[in-house]
């Protein structure tokens, strides 16, 4: 397989004011473009051609580092367009969702503060996320493009905590950018499709 670039799910500006149409251009057309770019060049060669982009993640985790970042940043990003909506976020998850989160995580207001403090501390470039492990939702993060695939976990939900992914309209103010996704753009139609699938 190759990597391609799909078209955002929605209008740049569709997610003002929270996400600008300035650094969707950027963060879209620039930054994903570009581990498209990176990772088709890289793939070539690699024995892994042909494989799916899950595999390639997992089969190049450890032993090439190139392909792998720019791999996992492929598919995380994929995701992460899908993973936002106009007028979404907040406490109107579906049903089954809700329940499962209320059982694993204790509720959602813990689940809000969780994922939000996962993104906060992670260190650097990475990633904050609710995945499914063994059956239970967890939080996790994961440093550069990791994705939780390749420690045994299927993710539901990301948010990008590279600078790029909120540095235009939030400066150096993380904690915002997070609160904003949670609260305001979060598609849990999306992410119950993953959940589905995952169990």
């Amino acid at each position: 397989m190759s990597f391609a670039l799909e078209d955002l799910p929605y209008a740049y500006d569709a997610l003002a004011p929270y996400m600008s149409a300035e650094t969707l251009e950027f963060h879209h057309d620039k930054h994903h473009m570009a581990y498209v770019t990176n990772g088709n060049k890289l793939l070539e060669g690699s024995g892994l051609e042909g494989k799916s982009l899950e595999e390639i993640v997992k089969e190049s985790y450890g032993t090439n580092p190139g392909l792998f970042n720019n791999a996992g940043q492929h598919l995380n990003h994929l995701h992460f367009w899908k993973w936002m909506k106009p007028n979404g976020g907040g406490t109107s998850l579906p049903g089954v969702l809700a329940k499962k989160i209320d059982e694993d995580l204790g509720g959602f207001d813990k689940f809000r503060s969780e994922f939000i403090n996962a993104g906060l501390t992670q260190f650097g470039s990475g990633w904050a996320w609710l995945a499914v492990k063994d059956g239970k939702l967890a939080v996790m993060k994961t440093p550069n493009g990791e994705n939780p695939i390749v420690h045994g976990a299927t993710p539901i939900l990301g948010c990008d905590v590279w600078e790029h992914s909120y540095y235009i309209d939030y400066r150096n103010a993380r904690p915002k950018y997070l609160e904003a996704f949670v609260d305001n753009l979060i598609n849990w139609e999306h992410v119950e499709e993953l959940y589905s699938a995952a169990v």
